[in-house]
This record gives structure tokens, sequence and C-alpha cells, in this order.
């Protein structure tokens, strides 16, 4: 993580980035901030050479030259290309829409689902007489 880190609750760190700020102090930080906030899946606050612009980074590329994100912002149709080096800090500001959904989440919720009905079937099929 970018060393100078202001992050969310304890409750929340673990889990999701929603409430921390990345300064950026090097390239090194810079990067690794722009890879986590390609990954988080809300809007982030973005300090662009003193202007704060904030929406969805939907696409990152480290190849170009310059390096470079594009992102969507709010209020805007058309989407923004920023460079990397432009980027100061990244802040964690919107809802984190994929909190709390894990693999192992759905994987239980789906076999509850199974349950539920499995268990509605054989009552109806009770109810009949078939069983």
């Amino acid at each position: 993580m970018p060393a100078d880190v202001k992050s969310a609750p304890a409750a929340n760190r673990a889990a999701s980035l929603e409430g921390s700020v990345f300064t950026c102090q090097s390239e090194r930080d810079r990067v690794e901030a722009i890879d986590q906030a390609f990954d988080y899946r809300g809007d982030v606050t973005l300090d662009v050479r003193g202007e704060r612009v904030e929406g969805y980074i939907f696409n990152r590329d480290s190849h170009a030259s310059p390096p470079r994100v594009q992102m969507f912002i709010k209020g805007s149709d058309e989407p923004r290309v920023i460079p990397y080096a432009d980027i100061n800090s990244i802040a964690f500001t919107g809802k984190d829409t994929a909190n709390g959904k894990s693999w192992e989440a759905w994987v239980n919720k789906k076999a509850s689902e199974r349950k539920a009905e499995a268990d509605r079937i054989a009552a109806e099929a009770a109810a009949q007489g078939h069983l």
C-alpha cells in the first residue's frame, strides 16, 4: 500500500477500501494506488494537479506512453483520459458495490435457496399425498 494511507474504520478495512485515501509520494505508490482504484467497484475521487475529479475508473493502460487511466466522470457522458503522472491522490469515496459479495457468500446463498426450494416441493408433494 502507498506510504501515506488514511484508512476507513477497522471494521471495513479488511473487506473494502471504501473511505481510504492514497497519497502518491512515489511512482510506485501511484501505480499501486491506481491498481487498487481500478479493481475497486465504486467511485473514486482523484486529485489531478489540484483539480478534484470524481467518477469510476474503467480502464488503465500502464504500457501507454504516457501511462493513463480512463474514467467516467460524474455528470459527464464522455470518458476522460488522465495520465498517471497527473494523479496526486486517490480517495475511495463511492460505495463499494462488491463489498461482502465473495464467492463463498454466493455459494452459501445458493445452497440455502436450493434447500428452501426442495423443502417447498416436498411440502407440496406431501400436501397432495404423493409422499
